[in-house]
């Protein structure tokens, strides 16, 4: 411990030394300030673990990485169109026209042209959430979100099709506690998944979840961390289905983040890597990554005023010599 010599006080008669004292005889050490302060600084920075703050929900935990990483790349025309009737309800109006990717027996995919109309309906109020979609070929989607309480809520997922054994339904009871999150899954292909994070620090939050495919017989179990700062965030997920996955977002400033993550497949023996980024500028926002496969994308929201959004969405794949580019406009709130 350095210590300064104005800490030292020397006395006027002689004294014994002290055993084992590097000091001259007539001088004693006295307290340093700074030490004592700082000592009482680091008693009143201990960690309150009964006060830890509550993390995310387990599905949210690689939410940071993830806008930067999967913007909504698309191609071909996007028109959405949003028109509030009341403070809690409006309509939408959704035309999508270009191409899609149908994957083949030789994995590779072959552009099909298709256009679709969507019309749905939002519904939203402090406890309640209600969302539908109807797209003109008949599919049904909608979701349903209901508060119990501060801790308790009740979310309903459907999508209904013509087809025989496609329609989908997932029940999730979301669970919050002082300082952890939970969740109940059921769905209608005899699926149960639970999931779990806990804080254990104020900055480190350890969880797990586990599922059952009654249909399929086939189960699986992962486990996952999360670290947040101010200035970043990384999550990593170990899953006994054969997946290991790893982010690290970081914020650059107040308008910039940059962000990576690492995927591996042990079962397939296949990995992959990217970095993106997201930024944010005065009426626009930019996003887009590189991964080794030889994929770039890039994603642009540019306002033009405070209804009309334009948007531009790119997309070029090196290895399969493929590329996308679409172009797209949001009106309303």
């Amino acid at each position: 411990m350095g210590v300064g010599w104005s800490s030292y006080h020397i006395q006027c008669e002689s004294s014994e030394p002290a055993n084992d004292s590097i000091l001259p005889p007539g001088v004693v050490l006295e307290s340093n300030p700074r030490d004592v302060s700082d000592k009482e600084a680091k008693q009143d920075s201990a960690v309150d673990y009964s006060a830890l703050p509550c993390p995310v929900r387990y599905e949210e935990l690689m939410r940071e990485s993830m806008m930067s990483l999967k913007p909504d790349v698309f191609e071909g025309f996007r028109f959405d169109f949003t028109k509030p009737l009341n403070n809690n309800f409006a309509v939408t109006h959704s035309c999508f026209m270009g191409n899609i990717d149908v994957p083949t027996n030789n994995q590779q995919s072959i552009k099909m042209p298709m256009g679709t109309y969507e019309f749905g309906a939002n519904l939203v109020n402090n406890k309640a959430m209600m969302i539908g979609r109807i797209l003109n070929d008949g599919r049904l989607t909608g979701r349903i979100k209901y508060d119990i309480n501060d801790n308790i809520a009740v979310k309903l997922q459907t999508q209904l099709t013509q087809e025989k054994g496609y329609s989908q339904m997932m029940l999730d009871f979301d669970l919050k506690g002082k300082d952890w999150n939970g969740q109940l899954k059921l769905g209608n292909t005899a699926f149960y998944g639970v999931n779990y994070l806990q804080s254990v620090t104020p900055t480190l939050a350890l969880g797990g979840e586990a599922f059952w495919l009654g249909q399929q017989r086939r189960s699986g179990v992962g486990f996952a961390f999360r670290k947040a700062t101010d200035k970043y965030v990384a999550t990593g997920q170990l899953a006994t289905t054969g997946l290991l996955s790893l982010t690290y977002s970081h914020k650059v400033s107040d308008k910039v983040t940059l962000a990576s993550d690492f995927m591996w497949n042990w079962n397939a023996r296949e990995a992959t890597a990217s970095c993106g980024y997201d930024c944010f500028f005065r009426q626009s926002r930019l996003r887009g990554k590189v991964d080794t496969n030889g994929v770039v994308s890039a994603y642009l929201e540019e306002r033009l005023n405070q209804t009309v959004q334009l948007l531009l969405s790119a997309e070029i794949d090196h290895s399969k010599k493929d590329y996308k580019f679409g172009f797209g406009m949001t009106i309303g709130e």
